[in-house]
């Protein structure tokens, strides 16, 4: 009996092993007996719903500040793997997350990488992750963008620790084989320009024109710092004025301004105001979302399973797990996925109930 034929007789159930033990040798497999499980129906995430609570992981973050420094660990981080992707370093199959800690004094090593980065800052003020020698300096639940192939080091001057929420497609380049590596040499790129030069030139929907010596940042991606006394100004003005969306609440896209598009080339981010009490519409999508609750309290609702949600916790949301939002007091969301690929690739699909 085969997966193709189930009234396949004994005889031929003998034929077809032998056949397979033949083929075996050479690489070849029949797609007859796995085709039901390599062209689904519809996405089945191995990955699972999961919540981290962050006042669990900081704790354990700083004691690994109190064993390891970040020059040792290159980066001190605490990467959060899904539990349906065990050995993987993934939270969702395309995605990577993790807790970085710098400690006041410390540098962690410049390099640079294929794999592109966000950075969402969790706890602390001040310190910088400095790109191609800019320093962006940063604020709680600002968006810093180390893209591929840029240098990029993270230092902190001041007094407090900083920690902040690691999102890279590291699964994504994996798949593809792609992943290259460097280090600079020396533990922080030199300056190129003062902090926030970048933000000056790129920021407030101009630029340097195009061709001349101002113009100096990649023409594709010029733009890598997206801070929350930006965004949340924004956001809390179209909540006043805006009718608000069943599914989303009130939302809004980090864009780039370059071309309109997503953040980065695999990467998308988002953040949400929901009101307090205000409960979302079902949803599915095919892109695996990672959110942090910037503020409020609330729950995520799948199915019969109720996930609460605290400031700052990390929840993940797998690719077409149908969800709905419950804010039990104002919310503010961050979420990143990868649906700048999915896009990219014709794959991605959602559905609103």
């Amino acid at each position: 009996m085969t997966a193709a034929d189930p009234s396949g007789s004994n005889e031929q159930r003998a034929q077809l092993e032998s056949l397979y033990a033949a083929m075996a040798p050479k690489g070849l497999l029949p797609l007859w007996e796995s085709l039901h499980s390599l062209v689904l129906a519809e996405p089945a995430s191995p990955s699972r719903p999961w919540r981290w609570r962050y006042a669990e992981v900081r704790d354990l973050l700083l004691r690994a500040g109190d064993i390891i420094s970040a020059e040792q660990a290159e980066r001190r981080v605490l990467i959060m793997e899904n539990p349906g992707l065990p050995g993987l370093s993934a939270i969702t199959p395309s995605l990577y997350a993790g807790l970085q800690l710098i400690l006041p004094g410390e540098i962690a090593p410049c390099h640079r990488h294929t794999q592109n980065a966000l950075r969402f800052v969790m706890e602390g003020s001040g310190a910088f992750t400095a790109l191609d020698g800019e320093k962006a300096i940063m604020q709680p639940f600002d968006l810093v963008l180390t893209p591929a192939g840029q240098w990029h080091d993270h230092g902190n001057e001041t007094s407090e620790p900083m920690i902040w929420l690691d999102g890279l497609d590291i699964p994504t380049v994996r798949l593809f084989d792609a992943s290259f590596a460097e280090r600079l040499g020396a533990v922080a790129h030199p300056q190129t320009v003062p902090p926030g030069d970048t933000l000056a030139r790129y920021g407030r929907n101009l630029r340097p024109m195009k061709g001349t010596a101002a113009d100096r940042r990649p023409a594709a991606r010029p733009l890598f710092h997206y801070r929350h006394a930006d965004w949340r100004p924004s956001l809390e003005a179209m909540a006043r004025t805006a009718d608000i969306d069943p599914h989303f609440g009130h939302a809004l896209e980090f864009l780039n301004p370059a071309d309109g598009g997503s953040i980065l080339s695999t990467i998308s981010a988002h953040v949400r105001l929901l009101p307090a009490g205000f409960e979302s519409r079902r949803r599915q999508a095919t892109d695996g979302t990672v959110f942090v609750v910037v503020e409020g309290e609330g729950t995520l609702l799948l199915g019969d399973d109720e996930i609460k949600l605290e400031p700052r916790d990390v929840v993940v949301v797998p690719s077409w797990v149908a969800h709905r939002f419950q804010a039990r007091t104002q919310m503010i969301l961050f979420g990143y996925s990868d649906k700048a690929a999915q896009t990219k690739l014709d794959l991605y699909r959602e559905c609103n109930h």
